[in-house]
């Protein structure tokens, strides 16, 4: 098994691909020990020293880390990642999920509204951000505001608020003139 490595825009993440799918359907935002209980894999990517934070996407492993060298912690986690893909151990233990959804909250009226920022998140940002190791979903609109939850490399990135205001707040400006900003979550 050969796994690549990929730069993300965030210097403290690296996006670790395996040649295979990772996690079918859904992302997995794991920002803490804790939190990856029913993930073999992020318990052992969360055992090497420096690891803050484990992103799953359809076909990458995006890793954080603190002010860890990845030249030091780079080994250990293409040795967890590779002996995991190994095992056949399932990513998710369970029920698949490892957090609870979040609600979206929107007035009913705005309805229309929301369906083509998710329509927009999901055809033009979301590929854009995965490909950064990164993903951003909706959690809500009011009085003019979309908010969106910034998740993996997204999140903590340097680069984050330009491609919210810069990219993300344009594309939907031009297209639903009601939206008058974009703010994280």
């Amino acid at each position: 098994m050969f796994i690549q490595t990929e730069a993300t825009p965030n210097p403290a993440t690296l996006k670790f691909l395996p040649g295979r799918a990772v996690s079918a359907g859904e992302t997995h935002d794991i920002r803490s020990a804790n939190d990856a209980e029913h993930s073999p894999l992020a318990q052992a990517l969360f055992s090497i020293d420096g690891v803050t934070g484990v992103f799953f996407g359809a076909d990458f492993v995006a890793v954080t880390k603190d002010n860890a060298d990845w030249q030091h912690i780079k080994p250990a986690i293409l040795g967890a990642i590779m002996e995991h893909f190994m095992s056949g151990a399932p990513l998710i233990d369970g029920d698949g999920s490892l957090m609870p959804e979040e609600e979206e909250f929107f007035e009913e009226g705005d309805a229309g509204t929301v369906d083509t920022i998710k329509e927009l998140l999901e055809t033009r940002v979301r590929p854009a951000v995965a490909h950064d190791g990164g993903d951003i979903t909706f959690r809500g609109f009011k009085d003019g505001i979309v908010y969106l939850h910034m998740r993996g490399a997204c999140a903590g990135c340097p680069s984050s608020t330009a491609t919210l205001k810069n990219g993300i707040e344009n594309l939907l400006r031009h297209f639903l003139p009601n939206v008058e900003e974009v703010r994280p979550v």
